[in-house]
């Protein structure tokens, strides 16, 4: 059982990138445009680097719209890509997360509701199923659901959540709550960690981010990410750093970003 639990788990991060969750992101600011930021995985125990997510965000008026993260291997190889599309929901966004080292494709398209979706081995049929649309969060959907949770959270409320999990085809009870402080190169951030719900919780690994109380910014990810190790068996155990804030970009980087072919490499793990 410990190890079917695993499995749920390595879908919901940062990255997710955060992640995304994945890869997740920042605080939308007051002006449409294009931002790009890079965070650096690294392995928790010997701190070196796995591979790198690049993020560009496209902010209109009324806040976020698309997101592109672009997943690179230390060399610098990219070897997978993750569109999000804000529009129809900003906590259960549209998404394709695809990685060509497994030709493995999962994902959330808006139709009549909410649907996930997963194709592993390139030609290979998609399986699909809808989802209950309440409380649910989906993939980098989780940075704007802290955001929108934020009073409650730093409060020290525990917040309810169904996490959509492509490759389970179905959506998973978790719980978000703020478990302490921390100093982040000297920037103060609360910690708030997901984890399954009810006893569950002891039976799988915790999700553990690192915000700006000042910002509400992402700083760091911690725990099982949305990515599996090269041998394709586990989750890649990761902490991604969001050390820089977010810079301005160009539309010449956002389609750079779309088209730049994906290719195999090694993470290390």
């Amino acid at each position: 059982m410990t190890g079917d639990f695993r499995g749920f788990s390595r879908r919901f991060a940062a990255a997710w990138s955060v992640l995304a969750m994945a890869g997740f992101g920042w605080a939308a600011p007051a002006w449409a445009g294009l931002s790009y930021q890079e965070g650096l995985a690294k392995d928790p125990a010997s701190q070196a680097l796995l591979y790198r997510e690049e993020h560009w965000t496209r902010h209109g008026e009324d806040g976020i719209g698309e997101r592109i993260v672009l997943y690179r291997c230390a060399d610098g190889t990219a070897f997978a890509r993750k569109r999000i599309d804000y529009r129809r929901s900003t906590v259960a966004p549209d998404f394709r997360f695809e990685d060509r080292r497994f030709d493995y494709v999962e994902g959330l398209r808006w139709n009549d509701g909410p649907a996930v979706y997963v194709r592993e081995g390139g030609a290979g049929r998609e399986k699909a199923a809808t989802l209950a649309p309440a409380r649910l969060v989906a993939d980098a959907g989780f940075d704007e659901f802290i955001r929108r949770q934020w009073p409650s959270l730093v409060a020290g409320r525990d917040v309810p959540l169904a996490f959509a999990i492509p490759a389970r085809q179905q959506s998973i009870g978790f719980t978000l709550k703020r478990i302490g402080a921390a100093d982040f190169a000297g920037e103060p951030a609360w910690v708030f960690r997901l984890s399954l719900s009810g006893w569950l919780r002891f039976l799988a690994p915790h999700v553990d981010v690192l915000y700006s109380q000042r910002t509400q910014r992402l700083l760091r990810f911690e725990g099982p990410s949305n990515l599996r190790n090269d041998a394709g068996r586990a989750p890649l155990n990761a902490r991604i750093d969001f050390a820089r804030p977010p810079r301005d970009s160009a539309e010449a980087e956002w389609a750079a970003a779309l088209s730049v072919p994906l290719s195999t490499c090694r993470t290390g793990r």
